[in-house]
């Protein structure tokens, strides 16, 4: 399909403004803000800097000091629907650095690659938002309606402090739809996530010396046994309503490409995960405890409360253990048909690529306007590094995402 004259204007506006838009993303690469402690004042500064060097005013708010959250809005030329743009400020943490061959927070251009913490996950992202914004907000003439942008903070500790915070607290923020960066790939668009669950789980015993081995059961060995035992729940049926199966079975293949081998597997079933495990004081000594986390992801379909009734009857297999749930946001999802996922795509083949619309295998910022019914979608680059060493972000693929990013925006609000 050739692109409109309007079409051409943006998608040339975009390339045009190439430098400035890697440039800035550099810059906010070396805007330290890891998480924990996610303290990310600096990153806060640096793009309130640069809102205030375009003349564009914010308001800088939340409940927590050290994770601010940074809300700018505009109201277009004539009536009509609210626009979301969301992005985060927050990222993992690197620790000591080793592993590294380039500078964590040095915002390196090396080959075509940014390479820094956030590269992929998700400072492009956001990258594209800010500049989604500023473009839009030129061109409000052109336009119907209103846009927010929302950059926030607490994203990796699950965002009560941030966007969960200003959907409750800031009305302007809700909208009839949202868009961000999250790292997806340019071959998919992610329309839901699957739910998290974590667990803790207990074993205890009396304990004694470890050369009377027949006074106690050990709760390191029980515990080994029912982390074993809980693979089972990867087997749990999935009742996935039929729009979602449809959906994901005809975006297995780019599942595969954007995931990995084996991802669109894992998409479409529970996962479980042992996180950390905890027991022992001394080698020749039976300890008196041993605990350990579950992380289980749950597709959208699955109920909580069927998972839950499977963990205990594994637990319950064995003695002196117990379980605890320590956290729980079920599965959310937007249509996979709906009018900003079809826009997206139709974005994206103006540039050679058709993404299939999949669901998130992690959790995102938008489970809190999903739960609220708004419609909700991310679009972004591949996760390179995410989480691990080397993270970086391919030039090609951030100009992609910002221009897919701006032409749907623009098309939406231009309805």
């Amino acid at each position: 399909m050739e692109p409109s004259p309007v079409q051409k204007r943006i998608m040339g506006r975009v390339e045009a403004d190439r430098d400035e838009i890697v440039g800035f993303l550099r810059g906010f690469l070396r805007a330290r803000s890891p998480n924990p402690p996610g303290d990310t004042r600096d990153a806060c500064r640096y793009v309130t800097d640069y809102l205030d060097s375009r003349g564009v005013g914010y308001d800088v708010v939340g409940p927590d000091a050290e994770k601010p959250n940074i809300v700018s809005g505009f109201k277009a030329a004539r009536p009509g629907r609210r626009l979301i743009l969301n992005g985060h400020m927050d990222v993992f943490p690197v620790g000591s650095g080793e592993g590294w061959s380039r500078d964590p927070w040095g915002g390196e251009l090396v080959d075509g690659r940014v390479y820094g913490r956030g590269a992929c996950d998700m400072k492009a992202g956001t990258t594209a938002s800010i500049y989604t914004y500023l473009a839009l907000r030129e061109l409000r003439d052109e336009l119907r309606g209103a846009a927010t942008l929302t950059v926030v903070s607490d994203e990796e500790s699950g965002g009560r402090l941030g966007a969960g915070w200003l959907v409750e607290n800031v009305p302007e923020v809700l909208g009839d739809c949202c868009i961000n960066g999250e790292p997806s790939s340019p071959y998919t668009i992610r329309f839901g996530e699957k739910g998290i669950l974590w667990l803790r789980v207990r074993v205890k015993s009396q304990g004694g010396h470890g050369a009377y081995t027949h006074t106690s059961l050990n709760p390191i060995k029980v515990a080994a046994r029912l982390i074993t035992d809980l693979e089972e729940l990867v087997d749990t049926p999935v009742d996935y309503p039929e729009n979602l199966r449809r959906a994901i079975d005809e975006g297995r293949d780019a599942a595969e490409r954007a995931l990995g081998p084996g991802g669109a597997d894992v998409m479409r079933r529970l996962s479980v995960n042992i996180g950390t495990v905890e027991g022992g004081v001394k080698v020749n000594v039976i300890p008196r405890e041993c605990s350990f986390e579950v992380d289980l992801r749950l597709p959208p379909g699955l109920a909580k409360d069927d998972v839950m009734s499977r963990v205990r009857e594994i637990v319950g297999r064995h003695p002196r253990a117990s379980v605890e749930e320590t956290r729980y946001d079920g599965p959310l999802w937007s249509p996979p048909d709906g009018e900003m996922a079809e826009t997206m795509r139709a974005s994206s083949r103006l540039l050679g690529i058709d993404p299939r619309p999949i669901v998130s295998l992690g959790g995102s910022d938008l489970k809190f306007w999903r739960g609220l019914g708004v419609p909700s979608y991310y679009y972004g680059p591949t996760n390179h590094g995410m989480g691990t060493v080397d993270e970086y972000v391919d030039v090609e693929e951030l100009m992609h995402v910002v221009k897919v990013h701006l032409l749907s925006a623009y098309e939406y609000m231009t309805r």
